[in-house]
């Protein structure tokens, strides 16, 4: 059953029918609410689709090419926020024009409700997407949006972290597959030296006659051709030559962990580098002290260049949410607004 009802207008009030149905009494029109947000959700999706598409046309591999890391950042940033100013504000203006008339109700109420359409739609529009969307949309544009932010600037910090990563693993483990810091270092400190495997013993002199006047004369006697060395010499070289790298490289990790090299395992460890490498004690000594020092050397700039990559990650994050944060207010402003506008012109037709 219906009933008319008209107010005066210096009442303040809505004129129209007023229904005595249960359900046109709610202040909320969910109906309305999930279409607007359904609309924003959907037009989120597009818009970073598009966005992403136009990113990766201004970044470049070459550095000769394409956008600086900071105006790629800005852009971003930019694009993020007019992304969800544009579609909270379909959201809010559909929530709005949706939603039902009410009547008999004061102006000022009017306007409430409309802003908290455009708010409830802009709300259930963010979580939609963060609970639904966020896979569909990291498996779309999650490789494109790796490779411009590689391309802008973040192939360093990857290259710093693999550097530090390589580097513990090298001193973790006892081989030296996969890695090329601490072997590398060993074989060096292993390399035999070429001046001290020549030889330099003197020739002796023979003597033969003359024959003019048969006058002793001397001469050199030929070098004797080098007899090959046996095959399983060669392989128990080899064999002493791992068995020393792997010990050295046993005492090089328990002096990074401890911080300290000490005498005795110099002493010992030039040993072995004497054994294989046919250089004297004090020689050897220093090499392994000189060697020890460079391994030192670079897990120091390996430690300071994760630590600086750690903190620029830390500031570009802060900074992202941050500005995440104000376009997702922009975003709810935007929509409880357009939410009024939309219920203004649902009422005046």
């Amino acid at each position: 059953m219906e009933t008319q009802f008209a107010q005066r207008p210096d009442n303040n009030y809505r004129e129209g029918i007023i229904s005595t149905q249960p359900e046109n009494n709610s202040a909320v029109a969910w109906c309305a609410v999930f279409a607007g947000a359904v609309a924003s959700a959907a037009l989120s999706l597009i818009l970073l689709l598009l966005g992403t598409g136009f990113g990766l046309t201004l970044v470049s591999p070459w550095s000769s090419e394409g956008i600086s890391s900071t105006s790629f950042g800005v852009s971003s940033i930019v694009g993020i926020t007019l992304i969800s100013v544009a579609a909270s504000a379909l959201g809010g203006y559909l929530a709005g024009r949706l939603r039902t008339r009410w009547l008999n109700t004061h102006n000022d109420e009017v306007y409430f409700r409309d802003t908290a359409h455009g708010f409830l739609s802009w709300a259930v529009a963010t979580l939609g997407t963060a609970a639904l969307l966020t896979s569909v949309i990291s498996g779309i544009m999650g490789s494109g949006v790796k490779a411009g932010a590689a391309v802008a600037g973040g192939a360093a910090t990857a290259a710093t972290s693999a550097i530090a990563s390589g580097t513990a693993a090298a001193l973790a483990s006892d081989n030296s597959e996969g890695d090329t810091t601490l072997p590398y270092l060993l074989d060096t400190l292993l390399r035999k030296d070429p001046n001290t495997a020549a030889d330099t013993s003197p020739q002796q002199p023979v003597t033969s006659p003359d024959p003019v006047d048969g006058a002793p004369a001397t001469e050199p006697a030929p070098a004797p051709a080098p007899a090959p060395a046996p095959q399983a010499n060669e392989n128990t070289t080899a064999a002493e030559n791992d068995a020393a790298k792997g010990e050295l490289m046993r005492i090089f990790v328990h002096a990074v962990a401890t911080d300290s090299l000490p005498q005795n395992d110099v002493e010992y460890a030039g040993q072995l580098v004497a054994q294989v490498t046919g250089t004297d004690q004090q020689t050897a000594e220093k090499r392994v002290a000189d060697s020890f020092n460079t391994l030192r050397e670079k897990l120091d700039e390996a430690e300071t260049a994760a630590l600086a990559a750690a903190d620029k990650a830390r500031e570009v994050t802060a900074y992202t949410s941050l500005w995440l944060f104000i376009s997702l207010l922009s975003g709810a402003f935007i929509a409880s607004l357009m939410a009024i506008y939309g219920g203004r012109q649902r009422d005046l037709n």
